[in-house]
């Protein structure tokens, strides 16, 4: 039998609908974060951008995003290895890693809810808001390395 796509082609060969399939679900990259200039150490907070359905974990506008986000961050295969924000637990980092993706991920378990019940989403962690920066600085809930061991 033939290996998955995700195991066979490297993220630049893969088609749009594959890339997209990539997506756990989990919300992390929606989570607004704080970066400090002088160490380059990033912080999370548990706020997520205004368009995440907290509780399915999905963009609420995933076509039109950018008119109402237009800071929103379309990753791409190379925006991937140039984005250091990025959870260790993300699919598009662990295969740019040359890592295999995890039992929960939907492409494995053959189930979207899989991320959610191994507690890897932002589910019932986040509320959807557009924050100021010192609402965001108040609720830190840890800083990247909590989340990529030596990135902060």
């Amino acid at each position: 039998m033939d290996k998955p796509f995700w195991e066979r082609k490297t993220l630049a060969q893969m088609t749009r609908t594959e890339w997209e399939s990539l997506c756990d679900g989990c919300g992390q990259c929606c989570l607004h974060k704080l970066q400090d200039y002088d160490t380059g150490d990033y912080y999370v907070t548990d706020i997520a951008c205004q368009l995440l359905d907290c509780r399915s974990c999905r963009c609420s506008d995933y076509a039109d995003r950018f008119a109402t986000v237009p800071d929103c961050v379309q990753l791409t295969p190379q925006k991937v290895y140039e984005t250091d924000w990025l959870p260790e637990t993300c699919a598009y980092r662990k295969l740019a890693d040359g890592k295999p993706l995890d039992w929960w991920h939907p492409l494995v378990s053959g189930d979207p809810n899989t991320v959610h019940e191994a507690g890897v989403s932002v589910r019932n962690k986040a509320v959807a808001g557009d924050p100021t920066v010192d609402e965001m600085a108040q609720r830190i809930q840890r800083t990247l390395a909590a989340i990529m061991p030596g990135k902060g």
